[in-house]
């Protein structure tokens, strides 16, 4: 019977064998969830997805497979509508408060509730919508979908609008982790782990488990070897675009840093607006008293640290091709000469572009500094980090 579920997931371009199906019927059988929907549905998931990325892609699948409450005939309805009591009251003590509860015992308890569904199945012929009794929409029934009843069993709704109803029958609460959305923190951390290159430096203060063991078999006493925590050793410097057309990307943007913080021991971040020119700064509060030379960055930096620039890339041609074309000072050189000089001092380079790639061939600017980087910019998406990361990591 999970068949058709089975071809809608290969369908939707879930890698999913014929093992990992048979792993999912073993469960089933085992009986590990029962006249429990989302236990069902984390049973599946657990058994059929490996990657988070692919979690979207299996909700939609799950969706088609088994949706359709709302077009099941009365009768149909009345042979699958079969809940036990003791489900219902765990259902209750887990999506209704204690003043819920008591509205429901009020006007008859589970018992009259579901006695009242199957009679009105019964009566009912065809769609409803509004009103107060019948199986339909936009009412104040306890049975259907987009209305309001403090007891309500919800049928044939895409979501919760009350977080009133008994039974959330086919509400979809899972995020979005598909790979060609936009990022955040938790998802870029995924994507970094991707750049890493592991090493241990420091204070020894991690248990050696392997090392002790074979000190101890050595010398025939218990000999406990510490060694230093392993650490990821990539150097990253960031080159961050703000102001202008960069305010509508600050939330990505913030998520990204926020994220390569956390994920790299060795990073060091600088400021700029639009274009590379002769000065970057730390704090944008000091960014015309505090700057600090672009020429100071390139010695400071060695070769060894992986360059990333971030920014929309979006911007007046004349600021990359010209002396004097910045918008907010004058530059005595070309912004693309300093691009040119990042790239060449920092092979491992790479450009991070906030903009939807399907309009980068609209902006004269973008295609500029593509060119200037080598076709070297990648969007940032799931796909597009872990892409530019698998490019630094070579």
């Amino acid at each position: 019977m999970f068949l058709p579920f089975f071809e809608n997931l290969r369908k939707s371009g879930l890698p999913v064998s014929l093992r990992e199906y048979l792993t999912f019927l073993e469960a089933m059988s085992a009986n590990l969830v029962t006249y429990d929907i989302e236990g069902f549905y984390y049973l599946a998931r657990a058994a059929m997805v490996k990657d988070e990325r692919l979690i979207d892609r299996f909700d939609q699948a799950f969706a088609a497979s088994f949706e359709g409450l709302e077009q099941i005939s009365a009768e149909q309805v009345l042979d699958a509508v079969d809940l036990p009591q003791e489900w219902l009251e765990k259902m209750a003590e887990k999506h209704l408060s204690a003043e819920e509860k008591a509205e429901i015992e009020a006007l008859g308890g589970f018992d009259k509730l579901m006695e009242t569904l199957k009679e009105r199945l019964k009566e009912q012929e065809g769609r409803h919508q509004g009103g107060n009794k019948w199986i339909g929409t936009a009412g104040t029934s306890p049975f259907g979908a987009y209305g309001y009843n403090p007891e309500g069993v919800r049928i044939g709704q895409k979501e919760s609008r009350h977080q009133r109803a008994v039974k959330v029958w086919d509400k979809r609460e899972f995020r979005n982790f598909d790979d060609s959305v936009e990022i955040g923190t938790r998802n870029i951390k995924v994507a970094l782990k991707r750049l890493r290159n592991w090493a241990r430096e420091g204070a020894a203060d991690e248990l050696d488990l392997n090392g002790t063991i074979r000190a101890t078999a050595e010398h025939g006493y218990l000999d406990v070897k510490m060694r230093p925590e392993r650490h990821n050793a990539v150097k990253v410097l960031l080159f961050l675009d703000v102001g202008g057309s960069m305010d509508p990307h600050i939330k990505v943007v913030e998520e990204l840093f926020s994220a390569a913080r956390t994920e790299f021991k060795h990073l060091e971040y600088y400021y700029f607006h639009n274009c590379l020119y002769e000065g970057v700064w730390r704090d944008n509060r000091r960014r015309w008293d505090a700057q600090t030379p672009t020429d100071e960055i390139l010695r400071t930096y060695g070769a060894d640290y992986k360059c990333i620039f971030v920014g929309d890339a979006s911007m007046s041609p004349y600021e990359i091709a010209y002396p004097g074309g910045a918008n907010e000072h004058w530059n005595a050189e070309a912004g693309q000469v300093w691009l040119q000089r990042a790239r060449e001092h920092w092979p491992q380079h790479l450009w991070i572009n906030p903009v939807p790639e399907k309009y980068w061939p609209h902006t004269q600017s973008i295609q500029m500094i593509r060119e200037i980087f080598e076709d070297r910019m990648v969007p940032m998406t799931l796909a597009g980090i872990e892409q530019g990361m698998k490019e630094l990591g070579r």
